[in-house]
Order: structure tokens, then C-alpha cells, then sequence
């Protein structure tokens, strides 16, 4: 008998039918285990972490030369930040009074530690009470006094100053926010025209408004209330920044007080708001 090829028998449509699903069903197995670790990857990956710094801004209230320790002060003073913002080498810094870091002889408190004042805000019809400030120990320092300007001296024959300070900010431990109470400051200008209705922030006493009167020697003059503990409080016209308030119906132009940092040079030239 004549040798005859072997030839492998031709696979039937069923069977290749049955071939062409298995390898279906692996090639979609693979796919199902790969959209599983990829889902297990995003909900098993870290979350991004929240931003857990103390807002402060023009408004938050400070509180420093705590005695005879922050843990349990019996003597401390209380101010009102003007602004925060940058300065031309990129330091997180906020502006306040002068008055507010010179002692009893005349010294200027350069060096000196800032804390934020824990205690809620008053209004002007029921002030926060000196009492209840507390530096925010959680936060801990936000800040060095890094220079103090001549004061206003209004009521004494010293030399007339604008009558600010300039705080270098640990950035570690806060972040700049535009809106604090009921004032958001957005930009920096000139004091507006008398009779134009203006505002404060002040820890002391919150929000209050008042009319421009003018000018008196190198401030201007205004109707908006403030009491102790609401030195340094940013003066707005809407939400333009245009002084800080120091007391007996004064502010310094901030923009004056911009020129002088630029002159002086150092921590805070070239002052602008922080976004």
C-alpha cells in the first residue's frame, strides 16, 4: 500500500469556536487583574497631604512680650497685623505698629516673637476682653519683629514717624490669606477723598467704618473706631489697603510706608501682597 502523508484531522468551527473564547476569556482576566491593581494603586496611595498652616492676614490678631512665659502669661501685649505679603527676596512677612514693639524706656523690640492670639475677635459693641488673649501655642511663634520704625509720637514732642513694623513670618507655620472678619484686601493704594467711607479690621473691635476727614502732618485723619488692641489694623477703602490705624482716628498711608521700607532695604523691601 502506497505510504500516504499523516495530516493532523482540520479542527471543526465548534472546537475552534471554543478555542477563540478561552483565549477571550484570559486576554479579559488579564485586563480585569490590571484594572484591579490600578485601582487598589489610587485607593491604597498616600493622599495628598492637607495644608494644615495658620491663615493670617491683615486683621489677625498678635500677641508678644509674654510674661513670665507663653505657657501661662501674666503680662503680654496685643496688636493687629496691617498686611501680609512678599518682599522682593521672597520672605513671607507682615506689617503692623511700631508703638507696638517699644518698651517703657524707648527701646525697639527688634528680635522679639509673635504669636497669633487665639481669642475670637470682638465688635465695636462688644470688644474682645484683654483677658481672654492667648498665644496660639499649637501654631507656636509665627514670626521675628525684624524692624521697627519711628513711632507717630502724636502726643509727645519726639520725632513724627509712620509708625509701622515689619515681621519676617515662619512660613513652616503659616499662610497668607487676603480675607480675615470682614475686610479682604486685594491691593494697595492712596487714601481715597474726603468724606469717602472707609473701614478696619481690628482683633479688638472687628469691623468699623468711618468717613476720611484729611490730613494731619504726614497721616491721615478719619472717623473709623478703634480701641486698645486694634493698633495696626489695615484701613480699606473696599478692598484696597490704604493705611494702619494707630489710634485717635490716625492711620499712616501704606504707600508711604512701602517707600520708606525701600529706602531702608532689608527684610520687607519691595513689599507686595502675597496670592
Amino acid at each position: 500500500m502506497a505510504g500516504a502523508d499523516i495530516v493532523a484531522p482540520a479542527v471543526q468551527a465548534p472546537q475552534r469556536e471554543v478555542i477563540l473564547l478561552s483565549r477571550h476569556l484570559r486576554a479579559l482576566r488579564a485586563l480585569g487583574l490590571a484594572l484591579l491593581l490600578a485601582t487598589l494603586s489610587l485607593v491604597t496611595a498616600p493622599a495628598a497631604s492637607a495644608d494644615t498652616r495658620t491663615a493670617i492676614g491683615g486683621g489677625t490678631g498678635i500677641i508678644f512680650r509674654l510674661q513670665p512665659n507663653p505657657q501661662e502669661p501674666t503680662g503680654f501685649y496685643v496688636c493687629t497685623l496691617t498686611a501680609v505679603g512678599r518682599d522682593a527676596a521672597g520672605n513671607l512677612v507682615a506689617l503692623t505698629n511700631a508703638h507696638c514693639f517699644i518698651d517703657e524706656a524707648g527701646n525697639k523690640l527688634v528680635g522679639e516673637k509673635v504669636y497669633r492670639d487665639r481669642s475670637p475677635a470682638g465688635t465695636a459693641f462688644s470688644p474682645a476682653p484683654l483677658a481672654d488673649s492667648r498665644p496660639d501655642l499649637d501654631t507656636g511663634v509665627i514670626g521675628t519683629v525684624t524692624y521697627v520704625s519711628t513711632p507717630n509720637n502724636l502726643l509727645n514732642s519726639g520725632p513724627k514717624g509712620l509708625d509701622y513694623a515689619v515681621i519676617k513670618l515662619d512660613e513652616s507655620r503659616v499662610a497668607p490669606t487676603s480675607t480675615v472678619g470682614g475686610v479682604t484686601i486685594t491691593s494697595l493704594g492712596a487714601p481715597p477723598a474726603n468724606g469717602t467711607r472707609m473701614c478696619k479690621e481690628g482683633h479688638r473691635t472687628g469691623l468699623t467704618c468711618g468717613i476720611k476727614l484729611g490730613t494731619h502732618d504726614i497721616w491721615f485723619t478719619h472717623l473709623i473706631w478703634t480701641d486698645g488692641g486694634d493698633s495696626g489694623s489695615p484701613v480699606v477703602d473696599g478692598q484696597t489697603l490704604v493705611g494702619n490705624a494707630w489710634g485717635a482716628q490716625h492711620s499712616s498711608p501704606i504707600l508711604n510706608i512701602l517707600d520708606e521700607m525701600n529706602a531702608h532695604g532689608g527684610v520687607g523691601a519691595g513689599f507686595h501682597l502675597a496670592t
